[in-house]
């Protein structure tokens, strides 16, 4: 077979498969695969490195141990050595921690954006520039090599008496393409005989929507839900089918199952959010306001003229209670998040008491949700 034929079939079988998929693509207000999980094995890796930022206005670490061994390592690199017992003064030059990520299928000579930040007593890091240093992965390989001019947005000045003035962060920055990437990651994607795909949110029912959607799109059965997370898919030895079906996979759409009926409180804030799954049972609410108020009202007593009487002063307290009539609440069977919020507001229940109502609905039995308390 000649080599313009092999091309054609496989321009043939790209264009079937890619009709399949849009054959069997699921009505719409659905959900793309790739917004619902990502595919076990290709990810970012994180990077750290350690390095030395000089340049500063003096603003550096001054005397610190670890930034004076690291300026020595520094000169050790061009030949110059130190003489014993002497340390350089380090006003102008910092410690730092570096951090990146590295994404998937990054490739050598590729540029990486990095994070610069003091991890010692250097109040800003503005005008610095990063020394050449090492990023390593989790396994303690390098994988790229990071230098280059800071980019700071705080800012912060002293006084002599003391007083300080920060504006954001001045101990951090960024180096916008900074490292350049010294070696790939295997992903092995390419050499193992299935393909698993994860959700972001574990849920059996979009598991199982995920698989059958594949399965229907291919029209075959390559794909299983394996539990709650993973859908594990059958696929071809090579590369290039391999990135060709994950390229389909991702654009296939489904339909993901409706989360489960939540309420979730923020003590601090106050805040309460109800998803759109809470159903209330037939139930009825009377939510009052008791306010009790102590007025205290001292009077001056003065005695008559030559009475040889003392002046004293005299309590009065006039003690008030306040009851707030306010509606019964009677939610019908099945109300929904609407009629929740049109029967709170009509009693004017503030973000506390709404917090108060739906704790008593859980312990009635009438609200069948999850009740989350920040």
């Amino acid at each position: 077979m000649s080599p313009t034929s092999s091309f054609a079939i496989k321009i043939v079988s790209v264009a079937v498969w890619l009709l399949a998929a849009i054959a069997f693509l699921p009505p719409a207000h659905a959900e793309r695969i790739k917004d619902l999980g990502t595919f076990q094995g290709v990810r970012p890796n994180q990077l750290t490195g350690y390095g030395i930022v000089v340049g500063l206005a003096g603003t550096g670490d001054d005397s610190l141990n670890y930034s004076t061994e690291g300026m020595k390592g520094i000169a050790a690199r061009f030949g110059l050595t130190l003489p014993q017992g002497v340390n350089p003064a380090l006003k102008n030059a910092a410690a730092v921690l570096i951090t990146a990520d590295l994404p998937a299928f990054a490739k050598p000579g590729q540029r990486l954006d990095v994070t610069v930040s003091a991890m010692g007593k250097a109040k800003s890091l503005r005008g610095g520039t990063l020394i050449l240093s090492p990023l390593r992965g989790a396994d303690g390989q390098i994988y790229a090599m990071a230098q280059g001019n800071l980019a700071v947005g705080g800012l912060g000045v002293s006084g002599a008496d003391g007083s300080q003035v920060s504006v954001n962060i001045p101990s951090a920055g960024r180096i916008p393409g900074g490292a350049t990437i010294e070696q790939a990651v295997a992903t092995g994607f390419d050499t193992t005989p299935t393909l698993t795909f994860n959700l972001a949110e574990a849920d059996l029912t979009t598991a199982l929507r995920v698989a059958d959607g594949i399965n229907r799109a291919f029209g075959d059965r390559r794909a299983r839900a394996m539990d709650a997370v993973s859908v594990t898919i059958d696929a071809e030895q090579g590369a290039e089918q391999r990135i060709l079906m994950m390229g389909m996979i991702e654009n296939i759409e489904v339909k993901p199952a409706e989360a489960p009926a939540k309420v979730i409180v923020n003590a601090r804030t106050g805040t309460v959010v109800i998803n759109g799954a809470v159903r209330i049972a037939p139930a009825a609410v009377a939510h009052g306001k008791l306010t009790v108020s102590v007025k205290e009202t001292p009077t001056v007593v003065q005695p008559a003229p030559f009475s040889q009487g003392q002046t004293a002063t005299e309590q009065n307290s006039a003690i008030s209670i306040e009851e707030e009539k306010r509606p019964v609440i009677d939610f019908k069977g099945g109300a929904s998040l609407a009629d929740i919020i049109k029967a709170v507001n009509a009693i004017g229940a503030s973000p506390s008491d709404l917090v108060e109502i739906l704790e008593a609905l859980k312990q009635a039995g009438a609200m069948k949700a999850e009740l989350v308390v920040l």
